[in-house]
């Protein structure tokens, strides 16, 4: 599994131009999945992302997690992280799960990021059109590979 997280001012998911999701101060976070990844994967990813130290603290010091500040988390599937542009000029997704084992494993993401306790974890819809806003706070923005 694969994460884009971004350290987030504010940021909302807008999905099939009706239903909108909404954070405020915390992180939005974009997940891959590829073909040989398990809930394991899944749990790893979940505690480090709620434990990421990213935020600043009183001294301005990069130190706090979205945790100690009582950030929320929006969580979106993409699939297009697993992409590959080595060749020609159209991406390869064949790195990318297929749906079906890929949805099941984002489902169980969100519930091991949603029992974390966070106060507030909005999420977007596998496979749906998706439309996202973000308020990238620092620019900060980190790539996190599953172990």
């Amino acid at each position: 599994m694969r994460l884009l997280v971004q350290r987030v001012k504010r940021a909302s998911v807008t999905i099939n131009n009706s239903d909108k999701h909404e954070i405020s101060q915390g992180m939005c976070v974009f997940i891959g999945v590829t073909h040989n990844d398990s809930s394991k994967n899944a749990d790893w990813l979940a505690e480090k992302l709620t434990g990421l130290r990213i935020f600043e603290d009183e001294n301005g010091k990069i130190n706090l997690s979205v945790k100690d500040i009582d950030g929320e988390i929006l969580l979106v599937s993409q699939f297009s992280l697993y992409a590959s542009c080595e060749k020609g000029r159209r991406p390869s997704f064949t790195n990318a799960a297929k749906p079906e084992e890929a949805e099941k494993l984002y489902d169980y993401f969100v519930e091991r990021v949603k029992l974390s306790g966070i106060k507030n974890v909005q999420c977007g819809e596998f496979g749906a059109d998706m439309t996202v806003e973000i308020i990238n706070d620092g620019p900060l923005t980190f790539i996190i590979d599953s172990i």
